[in-house]
């Protein structure tokens, strides 16, 4: 049995005897063997290297770590290996000990290891923002292997405040990991984690990209197809990525972006190498998953427009009734002061179809903020199905067709593109062309790996002109077809 099978029975007995409502408190989710082997074999190892330094922020049992040094017995320069292991939870601390000396016990090199029982992020803070009585020569490490917790801080919590630099609103405690490793690596020293890839997009994550990405290099991204096989005992479903990064500033060609459907086919991967300049993109660092040739024309073709809604004077907004905490407004029958309240279901192929049967189609209200003027709007599903032909899923909305009501309200399961001005049906009917296309999806999908449309992303994608999208629109209205192939022609005839 290898020095890793032995750890991995170890935390498999402790998990099976540990409540998950315990092990949750730390957020801790334990990574597979597969897993493990395929995150140390990304470290590159130098030539003749005599003597490594590692840091693991975040040890758990000690499975990344002992994947690592698993790894590096087989390297024969290597004589001597320095381990640092972050551990704060106090039932796990024992385990993590008792694997981590069956190592030393059973490897021909000379290994040494430090448990610290402490904060990773707290611990390190004064060094991390060069304060008052900062250690001007902080310890730093040759690589960093990482499983770090995922879990939601307040934005005024220590660690936060600890990270102002890289926090916005209320952070992600794996992000702010992978910033103090960055800041803990020796330059051209490698980071491996496995993290959530929500951190890829959207406004939450933008200092912590910006910064990230300016001290570092991304060389390899691994995706996971199935959100649920990954820590697949832990019954986590979140989207997970496996990220290898490099601590320089020197810009490569290529980023190697590799998938498999779980955490246990690396063999069967597909791997494609990608052009930096696609993958990170623009002002706020956007990390693009594209797996292959086709992702990345699409990406080459749409950005060649440089306008986005906001700067044409549209923006995608969410819905503004949260039914559920409305629930004295809603109404299943019209009444008088009765507004209707558009659901996702009420986006029927291209259109906005009202009523439809559905309970609490009505809402009653004086709260300004549950309503907003009858007027012409693209709606567009806030949730989809991830197994789904597609992502975006969308309806034009038209005043006229409900010419009875001043206001109207819909619940925040959708979106609306509303603008400065009334939007003419033209630009209604355009937009629909354009987030009814393949290419938009398609778009969508490599910034967002989701289930869930993002306003904040899609008012960053790419458009064309006002006046492109009117005349698209002028066009799909001329059609009197509003399929996918149809709006995927008129596209074609733009770009």
């Amino acid at each position: 049995m290898s020095m890793l099978d032995v750890a991995i029975k170890a935390t498999t007995e402790y998990i099976d005897h540990m409540p998950k409502s315990q092990r949750k408190k730390y957020d801790q989710f334990f990574t597979s063997k597969e897993t493990a082997r395929f995150m140390a074999g990304l470290f590159e190892i130098p030539n003749q290297c005599e003597k490594l330094s590692i840091l693991d922020p975040g040890a758990g049992s000690g499975i990344l770590s002992i994947a690592l040094l698993e790894r590096l017995q087989e390297v024969p320069s290597i004589r001597e290996l320095q381990l640092v292991c972050y551990e704060n939870d106090p039932n796990v601390v024992d385990l993590l000990r008792t694997n981590l000396e069956m190592v030393c016990s059973q490897s021909d090199k000379k290994i040494s290891y430090k448990i610290l029982f402490d904060n990773y992020i707290l611990s390190q803070a004064t060094d991390y923002n060069f304060m008052l009585g900062a250690n001007l020569e902080p310890e730093k490490f040759d690589f960093v292997i990482g499983n770090p917790p995922y879990m939601k801080i307040a934005k005024d919590a220590p660690e936060a405040l600890a990270m102002p630099d890289v926090c916005y609103g209320a952070p992600n405690l794996y992000f702010l990991f992978a910033s103090m490793s960055l800041f803990n690596l020796k330059e051209n020293g490698e980071l491996v984690y496995i993290i959530p890839r929500s951190w890829t997009s959207g406004a939450y994550f933008k200092r912590f990209r910006q910064k990230f990405l300016s001290e570092g290099i991304l060389e390899h991204i691994h995706l996971f197809v199935s959100r649920d096989k990954v820590f697949e005992k832990e019954s986590v479903l979140q989207e997970t990525i496996i990220i290898k990064v490099k601590k320089t500033r020197s810009k490569p060609k290529t980023v190697t972006i590799t998938t498999t459907q779980s955490n246990s086919d690396f063999s069967e991967k597909t791997i494609f190498q990608a052009p930096y300049s696609t993958v990170i993109n623009g002002p706020d660092c956007y990390v693009y998953l594209v797996t292959n040739s086709t992702e990345v024309n699409t990406l080459n073709i749409l950005n060649k427009w440089k306008n986005t809604l906001p700067s044409i004077g549209l923006k995608m907004k969410t819905g503004l009734t949260v039914d559920f905490r409305n629930k004295e407004a809603l109404r299943d029958e019209t009444e008088e002061q009765a507004v209707p309240l558009f659901y996702s279901q009420h986006i029927q192929n291209g259109k906005v179809v009202f009523p439809v049967g559905k309970e609490h189609e009505y809402l009653v209200t004086e709260q300004r903020g549950l309503l907003q003027p009858n007027k012409n709007y693209l709606f567009v599903k806030r949730f989809t199905a991830k197994e789904e032909h597609r992502r975006l899923q969308c309806g034009v909305y038209l005043a006229k067709k409900y010419p009875e009501y001043s206001k109207i309200s819909t619940q925040n399961k959708i979106n609306f593109i509303d603008g400065i001005r009334d939007l003419s049906e033209c630009v209604v009917y355009g937009l629909y062309v354009l987030f009814n296309s393949t290419l938009y999806d398609c778009y969508y999908r490599i910034l967002n790996g989701s289930t869930q449309v993002n306003s904040t992303e899609v008012n960053s994608m790419p458009v064309p002109s006002m006046d492109v999208i009117e005349a698209m629109g002028k066009e799909l209205i001329a059609a009197h077809d509003m399929s996918e192939p149809v709006c995927d022609r008129i596209l074609k005839g733009y770009i």
